[in-house]
């Protein structure tokens, strides 16, 4: 809802909602209860995949860029400072660059096989293409347009050439004497 409709009990609640996210994540954690497999997720890590798998994160990503909702900015700012407590952020760039620079890899490979594939298949055209290049533009009907007699205008030219069509298209202008043109 709008924050003009919303009621008392819906603000409430919302607040009582952000606050609740906040402490399952300020929870610290044990490590005597958590005694997993090295690769194995922690509590923390399984509660933030349930935020995910929930749709949590994207509402806190609303919250948080929303120009009308900015009332809830420092709650979301206390969760999302939450949700990074255990990574350092040298640890966090390494693996965005990690898994980065090999799809970036993988994508460059594909690109080049795309590319090769398109100079072969332009290279195949051109040959199969004859050398010389036909200057026939086509001869165009226009219609509307009365040539001698009840016919319609047969036009040889290219379309492009069509805005600049008169009557006298082709014909050569006559030379006026000197002394006969109008001053």
């Amino acid at each position: 809802q709008d924050w003009e409709r919303r009621q008392e009990e819906d603000t409430l609640l919302i607040e009582r909602i952000l606050l609740l996210v906040r402490n399952v994540l300020h929870v610290p954690p044990d490590p005597t209860e958590e005694q997993g497999v090295d690769g194995d997720a922690s509590v923390h890590d399984r509660v933030l995949w349930a935020l995910h798998i929930s749709g949590m994160d994207d509402l806190l990503k609303f919250l948080a860029s929303a120009q009308a909702e900015q009332q809830w900015a420092l709650h979301v700012l206390e969760i999302i400072s939450l949700m990074f407590r255990d990574q350092s952020p040298e640890e966090l760039a390494a693996l965005g660059q990690g898994q980065a620079a090999a799809e970036h890899g993988e994508d460059t490979r594909e690109l080049e096989t795309l590319r090769q594939r398109e100079l072969a298949e332009k290279r195949a055209r051109a040959l199969q293409r004859p050398s010389r290049h036909s200057r026939f533009g086509g001869s165009y009907v226009l219609q509307g347009l009365k040539a001698i007699g009840d016919r319609d205008v047969v036009f040889h030219k290219g379309l492009h050439n069509l805005k600049s069509y008169s009557h006298d298209l082709g014909k050569e202008t006559r030379r006026v004497p000197r002394r006969r043109q109008a001053a």
